[in-house]
């Protein structure tokens, strides 16, 4: 009985990490797809710029809104966890000010 309680206990917890992860991966995703959409549009990302060199934290908003328009949802932490991966010092200007600093 107890063998098959921990089997249970197991079993249920390594579906949660393996759920964890893919969730973790869909979004990096969705927050690369989100990125690279606004690269390519003009507008978007003129936009998202004024609004970058304002207000940051505005911007970061801005994003996930934009990512509900085009039906690929990210949060504020995803984007911020995504940009943080790219080797540009704008980026990292920006998303240092989009935490709070400087």
């Amino acid at each position: 009985m107890i063998y098959l309680l921990i089997n249970i206990m197991n079993k249920t917890l390594l579906e949660g990490i393996i759920y964890k992860y893919e969730l973790k991966n869909n979004m990096s995703s969705n927050a690369e797809k989100l990125y690279n959409l606004i690269a390519n549009d003009s507008r978007r990302k003129n936009s998202l710029f004024l609004t970058a060199l304002t207000n940051p934290k505005a911007a970061l908003d801005k994003i996930c809104a934009i990512g509900k328009e085009v039906n690929i949802s990210v949060t504020k932490e995803e984007v911020i966890e995504y940009l943080s991966t790219i080797d540009d010092e704008a980026t990292k200007m920006w998303l240092i000010k989009a935490r709070g600093g400087l």
